[in-house]
């Protein structure tokens, strides 16, 4: 039971940080405007795709995550 006790705990802290880091990206000036970001409006449709914003996420996060794996060596 403590296993699994242990298991709810980390992932309601992983889900609080998340959370907090979606909280603070919406607040990013120019985050979700950038070029590629596709907007479709037609009537109360509003289709928004940010291709541009996920892929410069992308290319940051994965270059964090090599820095941190490089050093953690």
């Amino acid at each position: 039971m403590t296993e699994i006790g242990r298991w709810i705990f980390v992932a309601g802290i992983v889900l609080v940080v998340v959370g907090a880091l979606v909280m603070l990206v919406g607040k990013v000036p120019g985050l979700g405007k950038l070029p590629g970001d596709i907007v479709w409006e037609k009537g109360n449709f509003k289709l928004f795709a940010p291709l541009g914003t996920m892929l410069l996420l992308s290319i940051v996060l994965t270059i964090l995550v090599n820095v941190i794996a490089r050093l953690w060596k």
